[in-house]
C-alpha cells in the first residue's frame, strides 16, 4: 500500500478532495492537511486521515512526514508563497518525494521531482474543449503532448459507416468506441457510426490531421485511405493505347482531387518513344513524382514497398492489368481503392453511378460516394433493380436519402424491374462506385450469364470508368 500525502486549502479542495474519495481504492492510504472544515466530504473513508491545522508550519507537518513513508504528495493551496513554503517545508525532510502542485501564478521550482500543473490552463482547456469541433485531448497521461484524443463522429464524415478493419491506421489506432454513453468492443468488423465517441491514440501531430479529417463532411477523398494518387504503369504488359488512356485520366482525377500528389511508377519500360511520351504528358504538373522500375521488382513487390512510402490512397490502373488476377489479388491486403481506367473520360463524367446489391457493402461506402460526387460536381444515380420489395434495399435507399441531405447533393434513384446489367450497359458519362471484393480477384469461367451478383458482373465490363472502394467482407456480404 501507497502513502499519499495530500495538503488542500482554497476554492478547489472541497472538489478536488471529493474527486480523490470517488477514486478511492483500498490500494492507497491517504494523509490530508486543510486547515478549513468547509472542504471536507461526508464520506470519510477508513484508509483517509485526517490533519488540521497550517501546513506552513514546519513543525507541525515534520510530525505528519515523520509518521509515514510518503511516496507522493498532491498540493493546492490558496496562494504563491504558501505554495512555495509548504514545497521548501517538505524537501527539509523528504529530498526526493514526488510533488505534484496545482498552479495558478506561473511558479518557477528548479526541482526534476516537482510536477507544476498550471491550473489556468487546465481550466481553459476544458472549457475550449466543450466548443463544438474543437478536439478533446487527454492532458496528462504518457507524454502530456496530447497522444491520446476524443473525436465524435458527425454525420456525413467519410469516417461514418466504415468498418474498422477498412480504415487505414498509420501512427495511429482506434482503441476504444462509445455508443450511446456505452463502451463497446473494439474490433475489425465493428461500424462507426455518427455521433460515436472514438478514443485515438498516436503521435499529436498524426491526431490532428486525423481529427481533421474525420470532422469534415465532403472533399476528403481519397482520405481515409491516403493523400495521394498513385498511377501503375506496366509498359510491357499494356498497349499503346491503354497507357496513354490511363496517363490522361490521372491527369484529370490529379486536377478535380484534393490529393498532395500524383506518383507515376513506370516498370518493364519497352521503348524510348513511350517514356518520351510519358515525361511529356507529365512536363509542368507541379505535384507529380515519375519513378522508373529497371529491375523489373514485380507488381506485388513494388506495391508493398510503395503504398506506404507514397501514402498511397488511390491507384490508379488499366483494366488490361486487372485481368492478371493472381498478380491484382495484392490489393485486397493493402485496402487502398482502386480507379479501374475504362473507355470513357473522367473529364466528361456528368453522373456517380450505382447499381446497389448488397445492403452492407453499400452502407460502408456511402459516404465515399458522396464525396466523390462533391468533388467532380456530379450528381448520384442509383439503380435499385429489386422486384421483390427488400425491406434490406428501403433501409439502404433511405440511408442514401439522408446522406445526400447531409452532404448537400443531388441524387436520383430509379426503381424498376429490368435487367440492371442491360441498364447499365445503357448508361453514359457516368462513374461507376462499387465495393472491392474479394470475388473480383477469384477465377470465372465464361458462363457468365450463370452469375448473380451485379457487382461482379459490372466490374468484368470495361465500357466505364471505375472507382472500387475497401470493405471489410463479412458473412454476410460475401457472395
Amino acid at each position: 500500500m501507497k502513502k499519499i500525502l495530500i495538503i488542500l486549502d482554497g476554492v478547489v479542495a472541497k472538489t478536488l478532495l471529493k474527486r480523490i474519495i470517488d477514486a478511492n481504492t483500498i490500494d492507497n492510504a491517504y494523509d490530508v492537511i486543510y486547515m478549513h472544515d468547509v472542504i471536507l466530504s461526508e464520506k470519510k473513508p477508513a484508509n483517509f486521515t485526517f490533519y488540521k491545522f497550517d501546513p506552513t508550519s514546519l513543525s507541525k507537518l515534520e510530525m505528519v512526514l515523520g509518521k509515514n513513508i510518503h511516496t507522493e504528495a498532491i498540493i493546492a493551496l490558496n496562494s504563491k508563497d504558501e505554495m512555495i513554503n509548504v514545497v521548501k517545508n517538505i524537501r527539509t525532510k523528504k529530498r526526493i518525494m514526488q510533488i505534484n502542485v496545482l498552479d495558478y501564478w506561473g511558479l518557477e521550482i528548479e526541482d526534476s521531482y516537482v510536477s507544476i500543473y498550471k491550473g489556468i490552463d487546465v481550466l481553459a482547456n476544458g472549457m475550449v474543449e466543450r466548443l463544438p469541433n474543437i478536439p478533446v485531448v487527454a492532458q496528462n497521461i504518457g507524454l502530456r503532448q496530447g497522444e491520446i484524443m476524443e473525436v465524435r463522429i458527425p454525420f456525413g464524415s467519410s469516417y461514418a459507416y466504415r468498418y474498422i478493419g477498412s480504415i487505414e491506421q498509420r501512427e495511429w489506432k482506434i482503441f476504444g468506441v462509445y455508443r450511446n454513453e456505452v463502451l463497446i468492443n473494439v474490433k475489425p468488423s465493428l461500424i462507426l457510426k455518427p455521433n460515436d465517441l472514438i478514443l485515438i491514440i498516436g503521435k499529436p501531430e498524426v491526431l490532428m490531421q486525423v481529427y481533421n479529417a474525420i470532422g469534415k463532411t465532403q472533399g476528403q477523398f481519397p482520405m481515409p485511405f491516403g493523400h495521394n494518387i498513385y498511377l501503375y504503369l506496366d509498359l510491357f504488359a499494356l498497349s499503346k493505347y491503354a497507357f496513354q488512356k490511363a496517363i490522361e485520366e490521372a491527369k484529370q482525377l490529379n486536377k478535380k482531387l484534393k490529393i498532395r500528389n500524383l506518383i507515376v511508377k513506370v516498370t518493364r519500360p519497352t521503348n524510348v518513344e513511350s517514356m518520351a511520351y510519358i515525361k511529356k504528358e507529365l512536363n509542368g504538373i507541379s505535384n507529380v513524382e515519375l519513378e522508373i522500375d529497371y529491375k523489373d521488382l514485380g507488381f506485388k513487390k513494388i506495391l508493398q514497398n510503395d503504398a506506404k512510402r507514397y501514402d498511397i490512397g488511390v491507384i490508379v490502373l488499366s483494366y488490361e492489368l486487372l485481368k492478371f488476377k493472381d498478380a491484382m489479388a495484392e490489393l485486397l491486403n493493402l485496402k487502398i481503392p482502386i480507379f479501374k481506367v475504362g473507355h470513357n473520360e473522367v473529364s466528361s463524367t456528368k453522373e456517380t453511378f450505382v447499381l446497389l446489391n448488397d445492403t452492407r457493402s453499400y452502407e460502408q461506402i456511402s459516404p465515399i460516394i458522396f464525396d466523390v460526387s462533391s468533388q467532380l460536381k456530379t450528381k448520384t444515380k442509383i439503380f435499385n433493380m429489386d422486384p421483390i420489395g427488400d425491406e434490406k434495399r428501403m433501409g439502404i435507399l433511405d440511408h442514401f436519402e439522408n446522406l445526400a441531405k447531409i452532404f448537400n447533393q443531388r441524387l436520383e434513384i430509379e426503381s424498376k424491374e429490368k435487367n440492371p446489367i442491360r441498364k447499365f450497359k445503357q448508361q453514359e458519362n457516368i462513374l461507376h462506385i462499387l465495393p472491392l471484393k474479394k470475388a473480383m480477384f477469384e477465377k470465372r469461367y465464361f458462363f457468365n450469364f450463370l452469375y448473380t451478383d451485379s457487382d461482379l458482373l459490372s466490374f468484368d465490363m470495361n465500357s466505364f470508368n471505375q472507382l472500387l472502394i475497401p470493405i471489410v467482407e463479412t458473412n454476410g456480404n460475401k457472395k
